[in-house]
Formats: C-alpha cells, structure tokens, sequence
C-alpha cells in the first residue's frame, strides 16, 4: 500500500507573503501619510519667486513631488517679489506655505508685523549666496567702488533689497544718494546689465543661479567679493546676524569664475507657513521635501544642501508642531 503523503495546509505560505506584503504597505502608509487615518486634502497655495529665480524652480519641483506623495491636495503656486511679499501673504492668508530668507523674517519679527507671532518653519533648506555681479572690464572692485553707479537691488518687497541696502551701507555708501537704485528682480537686471542700462547688481539666490548662468553663456561678467563686509554687517543691524561668510565655490558659474571660489556672504533659506496650518498638511508636506531632496537636487542644485540634521535649526522660527511631529517620527 502507498504511504499516505500528509501535505501542509496550502495557505500557509501564502498567508505568511500576505502578511509581508500588509506590514509593507504599512509602513508605505506611515512615511507617505501622517498619523490618524485621514490623508490631508484640499487646495493650498504656495508662495515662490520671481521668474526664473530658484524659490519658483524649488517650487515648481516640490509641486511635482507633492502629486505622487500626497494625491488629494492641490497645490497652486504663486509668482512674487520674493522673501517679503512671501512673508505678507502668508500672514494675509493668501498663501499657506512659502520660501523666505532668515534675514527677511527675523525683520518681520523684529517690527512686530502684522500676525508675526503667527508664523512658524517647517525646514531650514538651503541657503542663498549674495551675488554682486558686474562686466567683465567694470572698475569696480568691491562694493565700495559703487558709488554714482546704476545698481540693480531688487524690488521693493524682495528679500535681496534689505541685503543689498544693508551691504551697500556696511561699504560706507547711503543706498538712497550714492547710488542710482533700479528697482528689478533677476527676471530684467542680467538683460539690462548686458544691454549697458545697469553698471552691477545685486542678487541672493541658490548656486548656480539659472539667471546668471545664462548671462555668463552671452556676455563677459564678473562677481565682485563681499565676504569682507560681515563684521561691518554684524556691527550695525542686529538681524545681521543671520548672515554668514561663506565662499561661492570656483564651479559654481564655471565660465565667469575659472576655478577661483569668490568671498561673499550667505543667508539660510526657511520653508514658512503660519499656525493655522493643519499640522497633518504641515506633516505631509514637510516629509515629501526632505525625502525629495535628491530628486529635486538634479534639477535644483542647492536642494542638495537640504539636510535632515540641520532641517531643523529654523532660527528664528519655531518649528510648526506639524513639522516638529514629522522629525520626531524620524529621529534615529
């Protein structure tokens, strides 16, 4: 007589490759989704840039991303002067999350602006260089040597214009007399520079700047070094503080700087929304930046600077508790 063959009950493996793949679906659901059950959902409005500047290219690139992790919210993006009119319509709940500089904030604080007390970070990302740029065979040498030039600083409510004043006055000039101020962003100043309606100008962005780079593919310019003016800043204006001196690498406009790193001075971009956010959009949002920070940094270069261990020193915002939950979850 044949043996009797006991076979294994047949779910077993199957039950056991189940129940893998419901623990990695899990787990798929906690990083994408915050805790609670109930995705964020709805229309939310993101304050960037100026044309052709990195806040509206980051901006445009976290859009993207927040498709695929986060597919019930709808992020419209918003065109602006930059860090201050970001600041103003926020507080004007006209925008719910947007980039600014430490600098511009730390302002808006200082004055008391309306509903500062409101505003909080989700990030610090990266920071942005001040750039001086001027023609190749300008005399000028250092900031200083602006005096009676047409000088670009940007509009009235960007976050280069108090950079750009607070410079100017550390080189012993008065922004308002020893300067013809031409009021543009980065989307006219590298055209008028090249067609000889501006002597210099001013820009604060991430490296390279996509503005810059393009002018230096169609006209002969140079970045003239600021780094000496920090302890000059630092002496006058308390939200000088927030400035740093940095060095804009020799690679970072290859053509222009010919390998030789340029002495200026940086300042820390913040990702910025106020109280009022919900803290699972805050949650959400924030996780899809940091874990992007590579995708976005193939097209956005200072994205790669976005770092985990310093995302959270957000000086002088304390973090949304949105934010604060995402890090929490996070921490090794």
């Amino acid at each position: 007589m044949a043996p009797i063959r006991i076979t294994r009950p047949a779910g077993r493996a199957g039950l056991t490759a189940a129940a893998a793949a419901a623990v990695a679906l899990a787990l798929l659901l906690w990083w994408l989704l915050p805790p609670g059950g109930t995705p964020p959902s709805g229309r939310v409005a993101f304050a960037t840039g100026s044309a052709s500047g990195v806040y509206e290219r980051y901006g445009a690139l976290i859009q993207e991303r927040l498709r695929r992790d986060l597919p019930d919210v709808e992020m419209e993006l918003q065109r602006s002067e930059g860090s201050v009119q970001n600041i103003e319509r926020l507080v004007s709940g006209k925008a719910d999350f947007t980039i600014a500089q430490a600098d511009a904030v730390a302002s808006y604080l200082a004055k008391g602006g309306q509903d500062a007390d409101r505003l909080r970070a989700c990030a610090r990302l990266y920071d942005d260089y001040v750039q001086l740029v001027v023609p190749a065979d300008s005399p000028v040498q250092e900031a200083g040597d602006l005096r009676g030039l047409r000088v670009g600083v940007g509009p009235q409510r960007s976050g280069v214009r108090p950079v750009a004043e607070r410079l100017l006055r550390a080189a012993g000039l008065d922004p308002a007399k020893d300067v013809t101020a031409v009021q543009e962003g980065i989307d006219r100043m590298p055209e008028l520079l090249e067609r000889g309606r501006l002597d210099a100008f001013f820009w604060t962005g991430g490296l390279p700047t996509a503005a810059v780079q393009d002018l230096a593919a169609r006209a002969e310019i140079r970045l003239v070094e600021l780094g000496d003016l920090v302890p000059a800043l630092h002496t006058a204006d308390p939200q000088a503080r927030h400035y740093r001196a940095a060095v804009i690498p020799g690679d970072a406009y290859p053509s222009v700087q010919h390998g030789e790193g340029v002495k200026t001075v940086a300042v820390a971009n913040l990702l910025v929304t106020t109280e009022d956010t919900g803290a699972a959009l805050t949650e959400g949002l924030t996780r899809s930046l940091i874990s992007s920070r590579d995708h976005i940094g193939r097209e956005v270069h200072a994205a790669q600077k976005v770092d985990l261990r310093t995302a959270i020193y957000t000086d002088p915002l304390p973090l949304h508790e949105g934010a604060r939950r995402y890090y929490r979850a996070v921490k090794p």
